[in-house]
Order: C-alpha cells, then structure tokens, then sequence
C-alpha cells in the first residue's frame, strides 16, 4: 500500500481520501453480505480480502496524515475484546449468550460515556 501510495505509485490511489473510499467499503461489505446468504464460501474469501484492502488502505492513509497506523488499530480491538470479554480474559465463567450480549452492550454504553467525558 505505501508503495502504491508513494512517488511513483497507482495516479487513482494517491488521489483517494477516507470520504472518497466509503463507497468502496460499503460495496464491498454489501458483496460479502451476498455471498454469505449465498453461501458462497470463495466469494466470501474474495470479497473479505477487498474489504481488507480497504480497511489497510485506510490506515494507510490515516499513518500518511500522522493520525493512527494499522498497529494502533490492531492493538485497539484487542483491548476492546479483552474489555469486552471479562467472562474470558479476567474472571472466567460460564454465561449465557444472552448475558454475553447483555454485557456486551452494557460495557459499550460505559466506554461511549467515558469517551463522550473525554471530548
């Protein structure tokens, strides 16, 4: 992707933005959705590695901006299922699918407030 996005890379490519690429990632999410209530499993693994490419054409050019890179977006989700999976990671226990849903939910509600606190 840097290559691509550097001197000498793809003219469309370096001409792109986060705004400009939403409809790609929103194309590509509607194919993958089709191919899954098709159950097209090599149209899924296709349509997962476009989206993908959007995704890490994204943090190329967030890390491009000095805003955030691949690394911090990985390291954020892992935080965030470990965060959201306590029945696992801190006190393990046996819960329902409905109460993993439940705390699901509830432990996004407190991270939305103390981001909301935070701006």
């Amino acid at each position: 992707m840097n290559r691509l996005l550097g001197p000498g890379g793809c003219p469309w490519d370096r001409k792109q933005n986060h705004v400009k690429l939403l409809k790609y990632l929103k194309e590509e999410s509607r194919e993958f959705s089709e191919a899954v209530k098709k159950k097209d499993y090599e149209n899924m693994k296709e349509e997962l590695g476009d989206i993908l490419l959007q995704v890490i054409f994204h943090c190329a050019l967030a890390e491009k901006n000095k805003k955030f890179n691949i690394k911090e977006v990985i390291k954020n989700l892992n935080e965030k299922l470990i965060r959201r999976h306590p029945h696992v990671f801190v006190k393990k226990r046996n819960i329902s699918e409905k109460e993993v849903l439940r705390q699901w939910e509830e432990i996004k509600k407190t991270e939305k407030k103390c981001a909301s606190k935070k701006n």
